[in-house]
This record gives C-alpha cells, structure tokens and sequence, in this order.
C-alpha cells in the first residue's frame, strides 16, 4: 500500500537532537530554537519569528496580540482546518466564515468585504495548498478599514505571492503576523511544531511576553533587564530544542525537500492534465499571482458519488488517496451559530476534493502508477 504521506528524514535529526541534549538545555529558546527563527528571519524577510509548539499555538498567540475579546468579529475561509477558528474563538470572538473561490480552495478575496462590520478586528486567510491569496486586494481592504491581517501559512514555507509590480514576496511575509505548521504532513516537519511571524514592529516585544508565558523572560536573559516577572497573559509556546533541533536538520535541507515536491507535483500533473477531464475532474490551479511549493497535489471530483468510487478503489489498487477540511460552517459545532449564508464552493471542495499520496520519498514510478490507476479507475466509473 502506497501510504498517503510519509514524514522524511534527512538522516541529521539524531545528531542535532544528541548535540542538544549534550548542551543540558533542553526546555527551549536554546541554540536550535535560535537557528531556526533565524533562518525564517534572514530567508523570508520576516522581522521577528518564534517558534511555537504548533500552528494552533501560533494562532491562538496572534489571538492574544490582537487583543480579540467577546464582541468583535474575525472574517476566516469556512474551508479550512478547525485551529484557523478555534484560535480566536477561544478568544470570545464571533467567527464570519467566508465562502472558497470558484477556481481554487482558497478564500474568495471578492467576498470580504461584505463581511466587514464595524466589529471587524481582523481578517485571516489561509494559503490553501501553498497557493497565495491575493495579498493586494487582502491587504488594500485590510488599510482601507483599519483591521489587522493574520495569514495562515500552515501550506505554504517556501511559497511566494507575485504583486502587480512584479515584486516576489514570501507568504508569510505580508500580512501583520503569520503563521506556520511543522505537522509531520507539512513539507518541513519536526513532528508537530510551528511559527509564529510577527511583521508589524508594534507586536514584537510583547509576542515575546506572551510567548514566555506572559513574562518578560526573554528581556531578563538579554540582559536587558535585572529580574522577570509576570506582565501580562501568556501561555508555554516555546517548543522544546528536541523539536527545534530536528527542525533544523529540515531546514537545512529545505531546498532538496522543495525540488523534490514539486518535481512530484509535476509529474502528477503532466500524467493528468489533458486524460482526466473528460471525466468531469477538474485539476489544481494556480492564479497568476501565485507560486507552487508542492505541498499538495489534489482533484475535484464531479461530485460526491464520483469521489467516493475514486477514494474506495484507489485504495483496492494500493494507494491511499484521502478527502481533506469538512466545511467549518456546517459543521457540528458551529452549524447553529452560523448567520445562514450559503457558501456553496467551499462546500463543493468539502464534498468532492481528493488529495493524492504525496510525500518526499515517493518514487517517480510510483507517481506514474498512481496516475495511471486512477485513470483505469476513472474509465470503469464511466461505465459502471
């Protein structure tokens, strides 16, 4: 059986954790922690990054930064994972879920602005398969109504919004703060682990708080000051230099993992496109403003029945093909709290999207076999 995903090691990862250990600091915010928000620092131009535990630690940190509090309103895509909406409300916020694009699973940038209340405090986006928002017209509505913009950049190390001028900016790099995920799923992994990017000056001293469990910790060990104590709300973010040290053995080697992925993204794509449509699948697009990082490759099928018959029977041929999000705003939790807005794209990718085997060490042939099944497949629903 063909696995869905498979985390890759790079073979430093015991080496970086034994040096970490030989340090005798372990609890966090050593010398791996350093290294690794370093090179988000340098490499993406982001002004201040921290490691977190994981992305839901990470959102629910801009939740705090943000000072949401039970009253105002957070605009976030209904297609995404629960932590993108739990974070704030958590917070007390109240959630306006926002419907996917026709063309793509990533919120539809045109409908926001008819979501926006005078109770709107912040936008938050997700770069759903590593593929960019529109950043222009995200953050020109952000300006025009003063709110804050959180980008969820769980899909998308490594990925780049294009601007109209033809400027190449790093996602995670543009909205006021960002998040990132380092699940074991995700192209750079330390197990589970994550981000938080902060690029608005005015929240970086007191990220630093919050992420020290609401002291001033961080200060105290710069010698900036004598002695730390508590100053504000806060909570244990910091991941270990276990977690961190195994980060950087990814890190290093980002650039090989990244043009593997995308090698077997196009590979995918060069099997599909043009033998599946015909079928009634519709195949990944990536706008002109955006960028491809290989985190995913995925179908839509024609509708429920059709993805059903290509999940089952995908994995009677031995690959592990699997749905992904369920729509937030139909969901258990929320369906009685939702204001009752259709959003029907987001329900259609919940309904029919389709994520095929993807990960670093999956062989070429093994892409082409899967291609080919799934084509074999496609032919025997035709005639069923």
């Amino acid at each position: 059986m063909i696995p869905f995903n498979k985390p890759y090691i790079t073979g430093k990862e015991l080496d970086y954790i034994a040096d970490a250990v030989g340090t005798g600091k372990i609890s966090g915010n050593g010398k791996y922690t350093r290294l690794a928000q370093q090179f988000f620092e340098e490499k993406f131009g982001i002004r201040k990054a921290l490691l977190t535990t994981s992305c839901t630690d990470a959102l629910e940190m801009c939740a705090l930064l943000l000072n949401i509090s039970p009253g105002d309103e957070v605009i976030i895509p209904s297609y995404t994972f629960v932590s993108t909406a739990n974070a704030f409300m958590l917070r007390g916020a109240k959630v306006v879920f926002a419907d996917s694009r026709a063309d793509h699973p990533g919120m539809d940038e045109d409908s926001i602005e008819e979501l926006i209340t005078p109770k709107t405090k912040a936008i938050v986006i997700v770069h759903y398969a590593g593929v960019a928002c529109d950043m222009t017209k995200i953050m020109d509505l952000a300006s025009k109504y003063n709110l804050a913009v959180v980008e969820d950049a769980a899909h998308a190390i490594d990925s780049y919004f294009l601007t109209p001028a033809g400027e190449k900016k790093p996602l995670g790099s543009i909205g006021h703060l960002a998040t990132f995920s380092f699940h074991e799923t995700k192209n750079i992994s330390s197990g589970e682990g994550g981000l938080l990017a902060i690029n608005d000056e005015k929240y970086v001293h007191r990220a630093e708080i919050i992420w020290e469990k609401g002291t001033n910790r961080a200060s105290f060990f710069r010698g900036e000051i004598n002695k730390y104590g508590w100053v504000d709300l806060g909570s244990s973010f910091l991941p270990s230099e276990v977690t961190a040290a195994f980060l950087w053995a990814q890190l290093e080697n980002m650039s090989q993992i990244q043009q593997r992925r995308i090698e077997i993204w196009e590979r995918y794509d060069q099997n599909l496109r043009g033998h599946v449509e015909n079928y009634g699948i519709r195949l990944p697009e990536i706008p002109d403003f955006a960028t491809n990082n290989g985190h995913m490759y995925y179908l839509i099928a024609e509708d429920g029945f059709q993805r059903d018959f290509l999940l089952k029977e995908m994995k009677s041929e031995g690959a592990l093909a699997v749905f992904h999000y369920l729509s937030l705003h139909s969901s258990e939790y929320f369906a009685s709290k939702h204001d009752g807005r259709e959003l029907k794209n987001s329900d259609l990718y919940s309904d029919r999207l389709i994520r095929l085997p993807f990960f670093y060490e999956l062989a070429i042939d093994e892409v082409d076999r899967i291609a080919s099944k799934l084509t074999e497949i496609l032919e025997r629903y035709a005639f069923a």
